[in-house]
């Protein structure tokens, strides 16, 4: 190599390891939550979907896993929260029960926790017949 050849050679090197050290300095951005879902109640939801729909453990942990990411993707964690408790609360029998089922405008957090539910399953296959 020529004098100017191995100059500019040494040049371009050192602007790229410059370059290379610039960007390992700057700190990695932070990853960004797909959704705002404990990984405990991701849990709990995956066991109450296994045991509402019992089948083989490993193709059922992967279709209640879907479902509940689709539904994470649909809905904040605290909406969640809020439909589902009133919907389990009103299967409390009796006047409990009622206090909960008695009130209208609970109705359309119902329908939105239900229609967002089957939404889900029908995406992931849940609930469907094999052919």
């Amino acid at each position: 190599m020529t004098q100017p050849t191995l100059r500019l050679f040494a040049g371009a090197l050192l602007l790229s390891l410059e370059a290379v050290a610039f960007a390992a300095s700057k700190p990695a951005p932070a990853a960004q939550p797909t959704n705002d879902f404990p990984t405990v109640d991701r849990v709990l939801y995956v066991q109450e979907c296994m045991r509402a729909h019992p089948g083989p453990g490993f193709e059922m942990t992967s279709k209640c896993s879907c479902t509940l990411d689709k539904l994470a993707a649909s809905v904040k964690f605290q909406d969640y929260v809020t439909m589902s408790t009133i919907v389990k609360a009103m299967s409390i029998g009796g006047e409990r029960g009622g206090a909960i089922r008695d009130v209208p405008s609970y109705e359309p957090e119902v329908k939105r926790y239900k229609d967002l539910v089957s939404k889900a399953e029908k995406a992931c296959f849940i609930g469907m017949e094999p052919r």
